[in-house]
């Protein structure tokens, strides 16, 4: 998927725990698991915002786009990055 999520870093960063982080999201862990590992297909903005305002940070640091080979695969990192955001309606 051309979406990384990097919700792990900023948790490194706050040394703060998934279990905490939900808690505080006001989400399942298993709902933030979901997303944490790159397997959620939406992220709802009042979800994303959330996750911000915990996290202290910019919805960039959560989201980068990988471009994608023409396999399927990630395409090696040219150093920059760019952020997006998926929303369900």
């Amino acid at each position: 998927m051309p979406i990384a999520v990097d919700i792990d870093v900023m948790l490194a960063r706050r040394k703060m725990s998934v279990g905490e982080l939900a808690d505080r999201v006001g989400i399942t862990p298993a709902n933030l698991a979901v997303l944490k590992n790159g397997r959620a297909k939406a992220v709802r903005f009042a979800t994303l915002a959330a996750l911000c305002e915990v996290l202290e940070c910019q919805p960039g640091d959560l989201l980068r786009w990988e471009a994608e080979d023409g396999t399927g695969e990630k395409a090696p990192s040219t150093g920059g990055t760019t952020a997006g955001a998926a929303a369900s309606p």
